[in-house]
């Protein structure tokens, strides 16, 4: 399993922990579901994985 790690401010950790209990899920499993597409993407959630794809793309071309 792969470990992700993610800085959040306060008011956008606030956010996710509220849709969480709204749905009776924990905050990680409320990423997860927004990560891998339910309900509408929230453009934060799409730049991030933008970044993380573009980062993991710089370190590949970087091990050649």
């Amino acid at each position: 399993m792969h470990r992700l790690s993610l800085e959040l401010d306060q008011e956008l950790y606030t956010l996710l922990k509220c849709a969480a209990q709204a749905r009776s899920l924990t905050v990680e499993e409320e990423c997860i579901r927004r990560l891998e597409g339910g309900d509408r993407r929230s453009r934060y959630v799409q730049a991030l994985v933008a970044d993380l794809r573009a980062d993991d793309e710089q370190r590949r071309a970087n091990e050649r």
